[in-house]
């Protein structure tokens, strides 16, 4: 039996949480701004949050460390699932027993993925692990232990190719540096990973829930919160910002592929384009609209980046428009993921836009 290291009884304080959060690759991730957002919503008096956008779900996790009630969205359903649990999940743990039946490759499942991806993505035994596992998690009785499952599983995957994305296939020899990360086998991260998410689990006394939502579906009879944390797609200057072309393998496996069309023309397989108004320079200032006026009453934080489109000016107008007073918190920012070194536009400014009564 592998090891499995379960956490100890013994608490660790919600504060020291905060910094503690496993690093998702992930476009947009706010993970290294989260000291700075951590000191910017602390100075405000709020019991109750809603992450509209919750993508990594690192700023869910830090909003349940200061102990508020978290609601946490995304319109993707694997970014949903994370959230899952490590937001709202406040026990369940992955032990050793449910480890032995997630590591079952007895077990007669499909083999959708060896047959799809196959030559695609990762190696033939990597794949029919991930077919097995997918399996075996659709058995684990609780469905908080099936959210734990399936994030170890995302990010190993994400560990496993080469730069974290899913927008590359075939021969992927001349990104292998002899990193640890390509070195190890899928099933190898997910030990890891089990380990790793079993110890982001805890209780903050709140009763926090994940959705799997479009932002505008919500409504004030689901919940009223304190505040709004905001982190739209941004509409690039110029180049495409699609989080399905980045992460279609995600999606996918977070459902088995259950309901998505794959576009079978396509070297990567990806799955159909799911639409949000954010990423488009026609629609972006009236969903912009739209949002701050559904949640209006609640205090409003923007989470936004100076090379994007609408321009902070704009983003401020249209804020005005709901709430009295507008304050902006801008913070220099490097962007490493996806960006070659050299480009410019990956240094940013990135602004916190906060209205209030």
């Amino acid at each position: 039996m592998e090891q499995l290291i379960i956490p100890s009884l013994q608490q660790t304080t919600n504060s020291n949480r905060i910094y503690s959060y496993p690093l998702l690759r992930y476009m947009g991730s706010k993970y290294k701004l989260i000291p700075w957002i951590h000191e910017t919503l602390r100075s405000f008096h709020f019991d109750s949050a809603f992450d509209a956008f919750s993508g990594s779900g690192v700023v869910s996790f830090l909003l349940k460390s200061m102990n508020k009630k978290v609601y946490s969205n995304d319109f993707l359903n694997f970014s949903s699932v994370i959230s899952k649990a490590v937001i709202e999940n406040k026990s369940d743990h992955l032990d050793k027993n449910d480890l032995s039946n997630l590591l079952d490759m007895n077990v007669n499942s499909d083999n959708f993925i060896q047959k799809t991806f196959g030559q695609v993505f990762y190696s033939k035994n990597d794949l029919i692990f991930l077919d097995k596992v997918s399996h075996n998690i659709l058995n684990l009785t609780s469905p908080y232990k099936q959210a734990l499952a399936y994030t170890a599983l995302f990010r190993s995957c994400l560990k496993k190719q080469p730069r974290g994305v899913f927008t590359i296939s075939g021969n992927l020899d001349k990104y292998n540096d002899g990193r640890r990360d390509l070195r190890l086998s899928i099933r190898q991260h997910f030990l890891e990973q089990v380990t790793i998410y079993n110890d982001t689990v805890f209780d903050n006394g709140k009763e926090n829930a994940s959705f799997n939502l479009n932002v505008f579906d919500f409504s004030q009879k689901m919940f009223k919160p304190d505040l709004v944390y905001m982190d739209p797609p941004y509409v690039p200057p110029s180049d495409d910002n699609c989080y399905i072309k980045r992460y279609h393998f995600l999606e996918g496996l977070s459902k088995y592929w259950q309901g998505e069309e794959i576009m079978e023309h396509t070297k990567v397989k990806k799955i159909k384009k799911k639409f949000t108004p954010f990423s488009y320079r026609k629609t972006a200032i009236e969903a912009f609209e739209q949002m701050f006026d559904k949640f209006s009453e609640s205090t409003l934080v923007l989470s936004y980046s100076s090379n994007a489109y609408p321009d902070l000016e704009t983003l401020i107008s249209i804020m005005k428009n709901h709430k009295s007073n507008v304050d902006v918190r801008t913070k220099p920012h490097q962007y490493h993921f996806g960006n070659h070194s050299t480009v410019s536009r990956s240094k940013v400014n990135e602004y916190l836009i906060i209205g209030l009564d």
